[in-house]
């Protein structure tokens, strides 16, 4: 197996374990550093139609909005002035709380989710989400802002899905990429064997950092505006992890939480790009 990006074959396993499929591996390319598993076998063309994801079985929409609820706050708030009166499609939109939130301000609010079971929901909602990339294609409609928040790291082949993406942004439009970090302060700083025997999964075939992240663009055909560090899960998280190796800090230790506290974390761990979390602007390139 070579690595994705550079094709090298000096590949590490790197400690911890996939916590749903303790058959895959988690390899590290020694000589650009991108993080991925060791077979994509297990995710077939139906996958995530049929809630591969979710093992098979929806989960409540009710629970999920209020899972997905802070993150897409988060997004909404980061993203709020671009998407004024501006056509926006999320890519993999999930259950589309960000959506919901996006058709406040936003001229068109569109979507693309693989999961057929969710059709219903949207209707409800008064949220058009395509099922794939072909139905827009024969649209033949343009976004000024395409999203995909932590979808590029489920796709086994996020060079190509990327480019494909790009063909629906108008001259001037901006895709925008989040995803879950290599570099999490977990796994390279405080090296917690407990959360590296817990945070790989099955759905995640790759996991990038701002430099891999960087060379997955320079192979498409697009142009990299910018990579920012974001910290998702609060310094309570962190010390739960350390303290008792187990998740949920956050909600546990809650009287941890301090806005303050956790945006001065946040900045520490950003400057040395070992947040959990990164995301990037991407756009056409210009004409010279």
């Amino acid at each position: 197996m070579n690595c994705y990006l550079c094709n090298a074959n000096t590949l590490l396993d790197r400690p911890g374990k996939v916590r749903d499929n303790l058959s895959l591996q988690i390899k590290e390319c020694q000589s650009c550093g991108l993080v991925f598993l060791s077979s994509f076998d297990h995710i077939h063309e139906e996958h995530y139609q049929e809630s591969g994801m979710h093992g098979g079985s929806l989960p409540e929409i009710s629970e999920w909005l209020n899972e997905t609820e802070k993150d897409d706050d988060r997004r909404f708030q980061f993203l709020k002035e671009k998407m004024s009166n501006r056509s926006v499609l999320d890519f993999g939109c999930g259950v589309g709380g960000f959506l919901i939130k996006a058709k406040q301000v936003a001229k068109v609010a569109e979507g693309i989710e693989l999961e057929t079971r969710l059709q219903g929901h949207f209707n409800q909602n008064g949220i058009t989400v395509f099922s794939s990339l072909d139905e827009i294609a024969k649209s033949g409609k343009k976004y000024d802002l395409i999203t995909a928040f932590h979808v590029v790291e489920h796709l086994s082949d996020p060079i190509s899905i990327i480019n494909e993406l790009s063909k629906f942004l108008s001259k001037t439009g901006e895709l925008i990429i989040e995803v879950p970090s290599a570099n999490d302060a977990l796994l390279t700083l405080y090296e917690n064997k407990a959360f590296s025997e817990f945070t790989y999964w099955s759905q995640h075939l790759f996991l990038f950092n701002a430099e891999t992240f960087g060379s997955l663009i320079k192979k498409t055909n697009l142009q990299l505006n910018w990579i920012k560090h974001i910290q998702r899960y609060p310094l309570s998280n962190h010390l739960y992890w350390l303290a008792k190796g187990k998740p949920g800090g956050h909600k546990f230790w809650n009287h941890l939480n301090s806005d303050i506290l956790d945006q001065t974390y946040e900045s520490v761990l950003a400057a040395s790009g070992l947040t959990d979390t990164i995301i990037a602007s991407v756009s056409l390139k210009k004409d010279i």
